[in-house]
Order: C-alpha cells, then sequence, then structure tokens
C-alpha cells in the first residue's frame, strides 16, 4: 500500500503536483472543511499529500488552502513529516485556487522557495485519497504526449436535463459519456496560458480544467481510463467508507516474530500456514538483541501489523526494541500499528494465571505505546 517508487518520472520530464485545498465542504455537512476531517486519527488532506509524496519523481507539491487554514496545514505537514510541500493561499473558486498554485512555478516572488518550473504538472483533489502510482503514471505519460490528460470512470448513473418547467427535457446515452476523476496532468506551459487567458466567469463557475485547455489553448487531452478507488470524498458517509478502506488495506499484511528457539519458530511457521489464504504473512525468527536486518527490511515495506512470540513472561525488552525500531521508522506517525505479544506457555505446570504485577507492566506498557499510536495486545496460550 505504502512504499515509495524509486526511479525517474516516465518520459523523462520533470513533474509537479498541484493540489487545490480550499473548499468549504458544505455537503458533508460539518463545520470542520472535509480535506481537515479525521479519518483514522489523521486529516484527509495529509492522506493526499502522501499519495503524491511517496512517488520519489513528483519534485514539488503545492497545496493550495483558504487563508484561514494556511496554519493549519502547515500544522500537518509538520505533525505528518510531510516533505517536498509548499503552501498557497487559496482563492475564493477552485479555479481561482489552482490558478494560484500554478503561480508558485512562474512568479517570481516565490524563487526563495526553490521551487522549478515543470514539464508537466499534475493536478489532484486533497479529497481524493488513494490514488495509486500506477494511474499517476499513466496520466503524466498521456500529457506529455498529448499536451494534457485526465482520468475518467463509466457513469454510474444516467444523466438527465430538465425543462424550465421541472419536467424532463431529455436524457444522454450513459455509454457515450464518462465522469471525469482526478488526477489530470498538463505541460506546464498549456495549462498555465490558459488560464492566463480564461474569463472571470471561467474563474468563477468553472469545474474542469481539461475544458480549460481545451477552449484557450486548443488541447484536446487524452482521457485515460482510471480505477475505482478515484473517487472523491463528498459526503459524511465517503469519510466512513474511506476509513473502511484504510483499515482494510493496513490489514492486508502481519508479521509474525518469533526468536530462535526450534519451538517458537514451529509456531511461527503453524501461525503463517494458517493466515496465509488470508493475508500476506512474513514470518521470522531472529535475535533481537541483534538488530536484524530482515525485521528492518519488513518495517521499511510499511507493515502496520506485528505478532511477536515468545516464552517469556511477555518479553518486555524485546517488545520495546521491536517498539524502538517502529518509531525510527516513522510509521506510526502515519498509520496506527498493531503489536500482539503472544506468551507461549510451555511448561508442564498446568496452572495457568498472569499475576497482579505481571497485568500491571503490560498495562502501563501498552498505555505508553499507544501515546506513539502503536496499539500493544497480550495473548497467553498454553502450547503442549
Amino acid at each position: 500500500m505504502e512504499p515509495s517508487s524509486s526511479g525517474a518520472a516516465p518520459g523523462g520530464v520533470s513533474v509537479s503536483a498541484v493540489l487545490p485545498a480550499g473548499g468549504s465542504g458544505e455537503r458533508l455537512g460539518c463545520p470542520t472543511p472535509k480535506q481537515f476531517c479525521a479519518v483514522q486519527g489523521r486529516p484527509l488532506v495529509s492522506y493526499a499529500v502522501r499519495a503524491m509524496e511517496r512517488i520519489s519523481w513528483i519534485s514539488d507539491i503545492i497545496v493550495v488552502v483558504s487563508p484561514e487554514n494556511i496554519e493549519t496545514m502547515k500544522t500537518i505537514i509538520e505533525k505528518y513529516g510531510h516533505k517536498r510541500v509548499t503552501v498557497v493561499e487559496g482563492g475564493i473558486t477552485r479555479h481561482r485556487s489552482i490558478f494560484n498554485g500554478l503561480k508558485v512555478f512562474a512568479d517570481n516572488e516565490f524563487s526563495s522557495h526553490l521551487v522549478q518550473k515543470p514539464e508537466v504538472v499534475i493536478i489532484h483533489d486533497a479529497v481524493r485519497p488513494f490514488v495509486e502510482e500506477d494511474i499517476v503514471s499513466k496520466v503524466v505519460m498521456a500529457a506529455k504526449e498529448h499536451g494534457a490528460a485526465g482520468a475518467i470512470r463509466p457513469l454510474v448513473s444516467t444523466v438527465i436535463a430538465s425543462a424550465a418547467d421541472g419536467c424532463l427535457d431529455h436524457s444522454l446515452e450513459r455509454a457515450r459519456y464518462r465522469a471525469s476523476e482526478m488526477p489530470q496532468a498538463f505541460l506546464f506551459d498549456i495549462i498555465y496560458e490558459a488560464y492566463l487567458q480564461c474569463t472571470d466567469y471561467d474563474l468563477d463557475y468553472g469545474t474542469e480544467c481539461l475544458h480549460l485547455a481545451l477552449k484557450y489553448c486548443k488541447t484536446n487531452a487524452k482521457l485515460v481510463e482510471g480505477t475505482a478507488d478515484l473517487w472523491k470524498v463528498t459526503y459524511k458517509r465517503d469519510l466512513y467508507a474511506a476509513e473502511s478502506i484504510i483499515k482494510d488495506n493496513l490489514s492486508q499484511q502481519v508479521c509474525v516474530i518469533t526468536n530462535v528457539k526450534e519451538s517458537l519458530a514451529q509456531v511461527g511457521f503453524l501461525l503463517r500456514e494458517s493466515l496465509k489464504s488470508q493475508i500476506k504473512v512474513e514470518a521470522i525468527s531472529i535475535s533481537l538483541s541483534k538488530n536484524d536486518s530482515s525485521l528492518q527490511n519488513i518495517i521499511s515495506g510499511q507493515c502496520y501489523n506485528f505478532v511477536c512470540v515468545n516464552d517469556k513472561m511477555w518479553a518486555i525488552q524485546e517488545t520495546q526494541e521491536v517498539v524502538d525500531m517502529l518509531e525510527k521508522s516513522k510509521i506510526p506517525v502515519l498509520y496506527p500499528v498493531v503489536l500482539i505479544l503472544v506468551h507461549l506457555d510451555i511448561s508442564e505446570d498446568n496452572s495457568f494465571s498472569v499475576g497482579m504485577e505481571d497485568l500491571t507492566t503490560i498495562k502501563k506498557f501498552a498505555r505508553e505505546t499507544k501515546k506513539k499510536n502503536i496499539l500493544v495486545y497480550g495473548l497467553l496460550i498454553q502450547y503442549k
């Protein structure tokens, strides 16, 4: 879900992105603009920024927000460790905000920000959090060849027009039309020239960037079939859907950690075998004290679920080493991490109890790690 890309931009062009995030979110029905609403405890706009940020060949990310939210956006960037991001004051409409974002690359006043004018610029809504590198790459390549490009999806509902009396006038043949989605991409000089030429009416009432490129620069955009996850968070129910998708994505991989003892390694193997038909499972037997690189590689690959199996009562010290590695990786800043401590009781003693001192230690440890967005759970298993 999350690993960063590597390598050059498609087609060898320089690429940057503009994310309009100045909307008021009236349709959401909340006092907080939807781009700043929390999903899994993190503002929605942070997910969209991260989607662009993890694509290494995008040089600069311009986030355009309303004047009253500039400090909020800067705080988000700092809190979640976003890089290559410049915050710009937006206009009173979507097109005016996008134009302000484009001006960053053209105006001398922004030269101190060290942003360079790109050959291709991506425009993507800050409330579309699930865009993947593949569709971004396709749109950029199409824009390089055709001057402009945008993602599209089949229409879900038939579009109709009403007459002045409120009755049906006509309907469109759904098979012939598509819904315009994001991301879109343009040769920078084309879209900037289109905005320079467009009228106040376009800036105040228009919504489609591809139309501006066609109207003012005679650039006929290439339409690229998009994936189902390009949808836009518009209503409150969409926030719940976004949270559900994020949770589902985060639960697709688990790492089972055991030490090198044969009995524990066997349990790790059995866990892997029982889970592998449902999710991706990494099972490793390591000595944490040796700072094992295989675990570091799994963490850097953005795994968010860990099961630590040990025959020492809760093995807090060893588990703390896992927590330290997770903290160092910074991944709990972006998403909650689940850490399940499994104590494997392989003794002959049939008593199956945990002392109050042990419980107190476990609860204290869990409370401290929760502050770091690492959720710790304990499980005691008697294994014969």
